[in-house]
C-alpha cells in the first residue's frame, strides 16, 4: 500500500517535523518512562510513535468494528461453559504449570460457588491486513488504488490487561498535528474519532455503580516495580477519578494485596479499610508476575470475592491460544452465538488454526508444520507480545517436543503476511528511519453482564500498533517492537 503522503521526505523538512511531532507527543500525554533510568525512575521521553499514521482500507475497519460485539458476547458465553472450558484445557494443564495455576484457581471458585455474578470484559481484538490470498495489493483501478484483496484476520483477542486505549486516543492528534504541518487539511476525513479511553472509564462507572456501594474503590492491580507504560495506565486511572469524583481508584501490587486485603466473612474485599467494588487487573497474566506464592494466594482472594473482577479467571481462560484455536473448528461457534449472522462475522476473521493433541490430528499438524515451517506460527499459552515461534525456530521445538505431550501446550496457527507500507518509526535515542512496516488493528470491546443478563455491550474504540515488516517482529509496544499508530482510512 501506499504511504499517506510520498515518501521520503527531504532531510530538512523530515528534521523539523519529527522536532515538532516529539514535542507535540509528549505535551499530548503520550510518555514513557525511558529504557534504563538506572536509579532516576522519573526519567521521560516520548512514547515510541510512527511518524505518520498508516492507510488502512474502511472497509476493514468497518468489518472489524462491527464484529467486535459478537466477540464480547462469545467470550462471556465460553466463559460461562465449564464443560468446554475443561475439555479445551484438559491437556494444556498437564504440561503448561501456569495455565495449570489458573485453572487451578477457577475450578476452587466454581467449587464454591462464585461470589460476585457480574463480570466486567475490557477486550482488545487484534487483526492484520493479510495478503495471503497470491493476488496483486495496491493495484489500480479507473486510477484508484484498489485494496479490496486485503483481507481481516484475527490474531488474538485479549481478555486481560488489554492496553492502548489512552495512547490509542492521544496518537490521533499528533498525527492530525503532522499531517497539518505537511499541508493537508482534510485529515480529520480520514483519521477516525477514537472513544477508546471514554469507553474504559465507562465501563469502569458502570460496573462500579454496579457494585453499589457509594464508598467503595476501583483498584488497579500492577507490577510491583513501576513498568514503562505507566502513564498508559495512569490515564484510564486519573481519567476515571476526574469524570467522577466520587470515585476512588487505588494501585496495588499483586503482593500488596496477598499483604494488605482481607476477605471478610462475606466475602467483601478491603484494602486498608477500604472496601474494593472492582478490581482491573494490569498485571497477572505472565509467569514471572507470580514470584512468590503470595502473588498466586492474591489471586485466589480476590477471584473469592465480591469485587467485580476485570477480568474475572473464567475470561482469562476463554482468553487463551487453546481456547481460540478449538472455537474456530468447524460447527464451535454455533454452540455459543445462536445468530447465524453473527457466526459468519466471527468466522471471516479467522485463520487456520491447529492443535498438537496427542494422536493422529496432533500428528498430521507436526508433519505439515515440519514440511513448511515459514508458513506458520507457533504459540503457547502466553500473553504480553514476544512469546510466539517462526520459522525454522518451529521445526527445532518441534523436533525436540513432537513424542512429547509438552507440545500440547501450543498450537499451531497459519502465518497471517500483513500488507506492508513505508513509514518513519520515531524511538527515543534513535534517529528516524524510512522502512517497510506493517500495523496490526486492535479493537476495544467494554462488556458487562451478569449471568446470563447482559448490561453492557459495546464496541469500544481502537488502537493501531505498526512495526518493522520482519514476519517475527511481534506487536508489543513494551516489549521494544512495535510503535503507537493511528489508522488513516482509505
Amino acid at each position: 500500500m501506499e504511504p499517506v503522503v510520498p515518501l521520503p521526505l527531504d532531510p530538512s523538512t523530515l528534521g523539523s517535523l519529527t522536532a515538532s511531532a516529539k514535542d507535540y507527543a509528549v505535551l499530548s500525554g503520550l510518555a514513557y518512562l525511558t529504557d534504563d533510568p538506572g536509579d532516576n525512575t522519573d526519567l521521560v521521553s516520548f512514547a515510541p510513535f510512527a511518524l505518520l499514521p498508516s492507510p488502512v482500507p474502511r472497509a476493514l475497519f468497518d468489518q472489524a468494528r462491527a464484529v467486535q460485539q459478537d466477540f464480547n458476547l462469545l467470550v462471556h458465553r465460553v466463559s460461562h461453559d465449564r464443560a468446554f472450558l475443561t475439555r479445551c484445557l484438559s491437556s494444556v494443564v498437564k504440561v503448561d504449570h501456569f495455565t495449570a495455576a489458573l485453572f487451578h484457581i477457577y475450578e476452587q471458585v466454581q467449587e464454591e460457588g462464585v461470589t460476585q455474578s457480574i463480570c466486567l470484559g475490557l477486550h482488545r481484538s487484534d487483526y492484520l491486513f493479510d495478503t495471503n490470498n497470491n493476488a496483486v495489493i495496491g493495484t489500480k483501478l479507473n486510477g484508484v488504488t484498489a485494496n479490496r484483496e486485503l483481507q481481516l484476520k484475527q490474531t488474538e483477542i485479549n481478555t486481560i490487561a488489554a492496553a492502548g486505549a489512552g495512547f490509542g486516543e492521544k496518537i490521533a492528534s499528533v498525527h492530525k498535528h503532522v499531517l497539518s504541518l505537511l499541508g493537508i487539511t482534510n485529515a480529520y476525513k480520514h483519521i477516525p474519532e477514537n472513544r477508546a479511553l471514554d469507553s474504559q472509564v465507562d465501563g469502569f462507572v458502570a460496573a462500579w455503580e454496579q457494585y453499589g456501594s457509594q464508598k467503595a474503590i476501583i483498584v488497579f492491580v500492577v507490577e510491583e516495580e513501576r513498568c514503562r507504560n505507566v502513564f498508559g495506565q495512569r490515564l484510564s486511572e486519573f481519567t476515571v477519578m476526574e469524570r467522577h469524583p466520587s470515585i476512588t481508584v487505588r494501585r496495588y501490587s499483586l503482593k500488596q494485596i496477598a499483604e494488605d486485603a482481607e476477605l471478610k466473612s462475606d466475602k467483601t474485599l478491603f484494602i486498608h479499610g477500604s472496601e474494593v467494588a472492582v478490581v482491573y487487573f494490569r498485571t497477572g497474566y505472565s509467569p514471572d508476575h507470580y514470584p512468590t506464592e503470595k502473588e498466586w494466594i492474591a489471586r485466589l482472594k480476590i477471584e473469592r470475592s465480591r469485587a467485580i473482577k476485570c477480568p474475572c479467571i473464567s475470561y482469562h481462560l476463554a482468553g487463551t491460544k487453546k481456547v481460540q484455536q478449538e472455537l474456530a473448528q468447524p460447527g464451535v461457534l454455533e454452540k455459543f452465538l445462536e445468530d447465524p449472522k453473527a457466526v459468519s462475522r466471527v468466522r471471516a476473521t479467522f485463520v487456520g488454526q491447529h492443535t498438537l493433541e496427542m494422536g493422529l490430528e496432533g500428528d498430521r499438524t507436526v508433519q505439515m508444520a515440519m514440511r513448511c515451517p515459514e508458513d506458520y506460527v507457533m504459540k503457547p499459552q502466553r500473553e504480553g507480545g514476544g512469546n510466539n515461534i517462526y520459522g525454522e525456530d518451529i521445526r527445532t521445538v518441534i523436533n525436540k517436543l513432537k513424542g512429547s505431550e509438552e507440545r500440547t501446550a501450543y498450537i499451531i496457527m497459519d502465518l497471517i503476511c500483513p500488507t506492508v507500507v513505508q513509514n518513519y518509526l520515531m524511538r527515543p535515542g534513535d534517529r528516524p528511519k524510512l522502512q517497510g512496516s506493517s500495523c496490526e488493528l486492535g479493537i476495544f470491546g467494554v462488556f458487562m453482564a451478569d449471568g446470563d443478563q447482559v448490561l453492557h455491550n459495546k464496541q469500544g474504540g481502537h488502537c493501531l500498533r505498526t512495526n518493522h515488516s520482519s514476519t517475527t517482529a511481534e506487536g508489543g509496544i513494551t516489549v521494544g517492537n512495535a510503535v503507537m499508530d493511528s489508522p488513516y482510512l482509505v
